[in-house]
């Protein structure tokens, strides 16, 4: 046969072969590479990968094939083992063998796939390029007809190294013959991120049903985005299959025009995909099951820095001595966090008097279970800084400052009467999301931050390229919303749904309606500190217009002006948490046990004031 490459189907009846192999079908073909259903004399069908320009003879067509029999080495589940490595008539080739398998293009029809299964295909693809990046070895043209796919959607990789040549192989040359074609590192990394950029617009496509841009070679796509071109890919809102908004969120910053945004390597991705995959199987459990595994082992959060001389405090303190003990608790989260969990289970609201409501205070609490069992409790709690590496607890110590500022915030901004500790501990646990993020999934927690800043302005006199929003940057990450990630924690602690609706963040662009019911005050009052302490860490420039926004939200329902909001920020909680709300005695001088008239949150001294009973409230 002449050595060009078979570029059309055989006519019937005109069989066409390749050395010894018939020729069946074209399954795919772009503009770097093609690959044909081919069958041996025997009738065993295999799948032919050819380059669409082949290598001149000599180092060029060496080369090629040392790049290509490296990636072969490779073994794993999602790369497809290759059958023959060669060269017929000049022409150079790699066999594989497809029985039990079809290419994705056959697969999937126009009308797109469901989004679990499209996510499960593409996180298998991402797992073989992971593999194959790590050591070194790009794909460089992954296509539709290169992503085998058997019966039981297993996906396997073909076609590693075959496009000729591949960015890697021509710093290889290069360096070889001692030229400054930049480090062989930094060349790896650049095919590695195209590589991952063409999964995501795979993923588009079978989600959306039609090719990103409406081209069908994901390469020439490609070629048209920044930095190489102009073009936007996102997906349309309509589709034969809804998308939900974490995948949505994850394949659009597969294929963001920020370079910056994109998923740097394919095990990013990989860990979004996965994330919300899990979620999404997890049946009942949701987002939870992300955490279980690590809520076992390292705990909610570690003990807080000084933990030890705490307990020594704990240790020397009166049993009656309440809000003393209630203020030692306050300095650690992990503590705090830890009592109000051990008083809201199951078991011990079902020992409590009927009608009683949720303790929302570490005073009640401790009245509750005693001086030992807070020793018992911290105790129970994971050493300072857990599993984190030095980077990681700076941050979380970081970020518990930051969330107890907001909690004395939260204590200068609440209405009179309303018990400072119980607005101190919402505000906190609003923040329970974020905590758990930064000491479960650190490394996670810094792209997150990352998404969310600013870009530099595309040209000079224009905004800045903004960041994602927070919701948007943890499904780009984790697959999930961090809100949802503190949720979960407080429903497995079990507090009830009330709770679970005062800790819930309000969401940026949600309308703030007027309170109708002490939760609802007490929520806002929370979202309030909340937003004012995050618009204070961002650029100088930035935090009066978001400190003005979040007057505009919150000012009239909480009667807050922006000099008011400013005070708060300024020398917010002079007054000691634990003691804003004397805890009542018994005749006998011993705390009260029982609990605050049902439906009430506010002090003690305002139980007259409380709703009517019968309504769900929380014991002081």
């Amino acid at each position: 046969m002449s050595g060009s490459a078979p570029e059309s189907s055989p006519r019937a009846g005109a069989p066409r072969y390749f050395g010894r192999l018939q020729l069946l079908r074209l399954l795919g073909k772009s503009q770097h590479t093609m690959s044909w259903l081919v069958a041996e004399r025997d009738g065993h069908e295999l799948m032919l990968v050819l380059p669409r320009l082949a290598p001149q003879a000599g180092q060029a067509l060496e080369r090629w094939q040392q790049a290509v029999r490296r990636a072969a080495r490779l073994a794993h589940p999602k790369l497809a083992p290759a059958a023959d490595i060669g060269v017929q008539d000049g022409w150079p080739y790699v066999a594989y063998d497809i029985t039990g398998f079809a290419t994705l293009s056959d697969r999937v029809t126009k009308k797109g796939l469901p989004g679990p299964d499209a996510a499960a295909l593409a996180a298998q693809a991402l797992e073989g390029l992971a593999y194959a990046h790590d050591a070194g070895v790009v794909h460089g043209d992954l296509q539709p007809s290169m992503c085998l796919v058997d019966e039981q959607g297993q996906v396997r990789l073909a076609g590693l190294e075959v496009a000729c040549e591949s960015p890697v192989a021509q710093a290889l040359a290069a360096s070889a013959a001692g030229h400054a074609a930049g480090s062989l590192l930094s060349t790896q990394r650049a095919a590695a991120e195209r590589d991952v950029l063409a999964l995501g617009l795979l993923l588009h496509g079978l989600l959306a049903g039609t090719p990103a841009l409406e081209d069908a070679d994901i390469g020439r796509a490609l070629a048209r985005l920044p930095p190489f071109g102009r073009e936007i890919v996102r997906l349309p809102w309509t589709g034969m299959h809804p998308v939900a908004e974490p995948l949505r969120a994850i394949v659009n910053r597969a294929t963001d025009r920020q370079e910056r945004q994109r998923y740097r390597n394919a095990r990013t991705f990989l860990h979004a995909l996965e994330g919300w995959l899990k979620t999404e199987a997890a049946a009942g459990g949701g987002v939870f099951a992300l955490l279980s595994d690590k809520l076992r082992a390292a705990g909610v959060l570690p003990a807080s820095p000084g933990a030890g001389a705490r307990a020594a405090r704990l240790a020397l303190m009166e049993r009656e001595r309440t809000n003393e003990l209630a203020e030692v608790v306050l300095e650690d989260l992990a503590l705090s966090f830890e009592l109000l969990r051990a008083v809201n289970t199951a078991q011990v609201r079902g020992a409590q008097l009927s009608g009683s409501g949720p303790v929302l205070t570490v005073r009640r609490a401790i009245a509750m279970i005693g001086l030992d069992g807070v020793r018992r409790a911290a105790l129970t709690l994971r050493t300072w800084p857990g599993p984190l590496d030095e980077t990681g607890a700076a941050e979380l110590e970081r970020l518990a400052e930051r969330c107890k500022r907001a909690g004395r915030v939260a204590m200068a901004l609440r209405p009179p009467l309303y018990d400072g500790e119980v607005v101190y501990l919402i505000a906190l646990l609003q923040n329970l999301g974020r905590l758990v993020v930064q000491y479960h999934f650190a490394e996670e927690a810094v792209q997150i931050r990352r998404l969310m800043q600013a870009g530099a302005s595309p040209r000079d006199g224009e905004p800045p390229e903004p960041g994602m929003s927070e919701e948007g940057a943890a499904y780009a990450v984790l697959g999930a919303d961090i809100d949802a990630i503190g949720q979960a924690v407080a429903r497995w602690w079990g507090l009830e749904e009330s709770v679970l609706g005062m800790i819930r963040r309000l969401p940026p662009t949600a309308n703030v309606h007027t309170p109708e019911s002490d939760d609802d005050t007490l929520r806002l009052v929370a979202a309030c500190a909340n937003e004012a302490v995050d618009a204070t860490t961002l650029p100088a420039a930035r935090v009066q217009p978001a400190l003005q926004r979040v007057v505009q939200r919150y000012g009239r329902l909480l009667d807050l002006t922006l000099r008011g909001l400013q005070e708060a920020l300024h020398d917010p909680g002079q007054e000691r948490i634990a003691q804003t709300a004397p805890m009542p005695l018994d005749t006998d001088g011993h705390p009260v046990t029982q609990s605050a008239s049902p439906g009430s949150l506010r002090a003690a001294a305002t139980m007259r004031s409380a709703r009517s009973p019968g309504s769900t409230g929380a014991s002081r």
